[in-house]
């Protein structure tokens, strides 16, 4: 999707007339049911950072990267066509959010999406796009 795309995208919905209701009333069967499903505020926060983590095209290279399997930093900077000392950075930013895992192999290290949900979250985007 390019930028002209994501303008346009952007300005439908800012001028789309949204309906709302016509009257204030709360139905409180449904916010009584509800109101213990809703996130708390440091869950809300918690999922905003990761998002914001995948909000990052470089960060979204280096994992569609990892997508396929565990490789150094010297071949994810080759790969994106990134430094290495970029590419570091960046990793830095995704194991403090736990989304890659690292292990020494002498002088190199060599990284890997973290889990199954890492793995799958960036799947369902990825199948997001397909659509």
């Amino acid at each position: 999707m390019n930028k002209h795309n994501n303008k346009q995208d952007l300005e439908r919905i800012q001028s789309s007339d949204i309906p709302t209701c016509d009257t204030h009333l709360v139905h409180l069967d449904n916010v009584r049911s509800i109101k213990a499903q809703i996130l708390s505020s440091d869950q809300a926060q918690q999922i905003a950072q990761i998002c914001g983590i995948f909000a990052d095209p470089n960060r979204l290279r280096l994992i569609s990267a990892l997508f396929s399997g565990e490789l150094c930093v010297c071949d994810l900077a080759a790969l994106t066509k990134m430094t290495e000392s970029a590419v570091s950075h960046q990793l830095r930013l995704l194991k403090a959010m736990r989304l890659v895992n690292y292990r020494r192999e002498g002088k190199n290290v060599y990284y890997s999406l973290a889990d199954n949900h890492t793995i799958n979250l960036y799947g369902f985007l990825v199948e997001h796009l397909d659509k």
